[in-house]
């Protein structure tokens, strides 16, 4: 197996029944590769809108509607929110790539803001994030009303902020215009020298 994982799914897998999934390979031009060596100081740090849950924590607001009671057909909010689509932004980020509009990037997943961004530091640069200038989706607020605390929603969901751009300051107006009106991109951190850590400060305004 070249890629791709086996996700933990508590109550999905029953007795005599298994999962199967399935990965591509890509081939990247040598010239397109996006390497840390490309993030700089002072870079700024932007946020992609989420369409709402995406793929991971599902589990997690299984357990909470299970431990509630919460009958599912019945509400009508969370009917709607659990079955949006995963929204991919591989259509805008290839255009910025071609335009080199991207230092570096990173689809937010499991393990929240803090994993996924550290995976693209090299081991001389660190990340501040302003969690305070998050813009959470309706969804996460029903989740964190529900008992979940921020640490939990933060390392869990993506509360909001689907994907990551790392990018030279100057260039935030000109990605705006590659994505459509409900994924418009804002800053929510930068890049700093030091031990290679992401730093979250402030709290999210659920």
């Amino acid at each position: 197996m070249v890629g791709g994982e086996t996700a933990e799914m508590p109550g999905t897998y029953s007795k005599n029944k298994f999962d199967i999934a399935g990965f591509s390979v890509g081939v990247v031009d040598k010239k397109k590769i996006l390497n840390k060596q490309k993030i700089k100081v002072n870079d700024l740090i932007i946020a992609i809108p989420s369409s709402g849950i995406h793929s991971n924590g599902l589990s997690l607001v299984r357990h909470i509607l299970k431990k509630k009671k919460i009958n599912l057909n019945k509400n009508k909010f969370l009917k709607k929110e659990l079955i949006k689509p995963t929204k991919i932004y591989v259509k805008e980020i290839l255009k910025l790539i071609d335009k080199k509009l991207i230092n570096g990037c990173a689809h937010i997943t499991g393990g929240g803001l803090e994993d996924n961004i550290r995976r693209i530091l090299s081991d001389h640069m660190s990340a501040s994030i302003d969690l305070d200038k998050i813009k959470p989706n309706k969804v996460f607020k029903w989740i964190h009303d529900q008992g979940v605390n921020d640490r939990e929603m933060i390392k869990t969901f993506n509360c909001g902020v689907g994907f990551c751009i790392i990018t030279n300051y100057k260039n935030l107006n000109k990605i705006k215009k590659y994505f459509l009106k409900n994924y418009q991109p804002y800053a929510i951190g930068k890049i700093n020298y030091g031990k290679k850590n992401v730093r979250l400060n402030g709290k999210i305004k659920w």
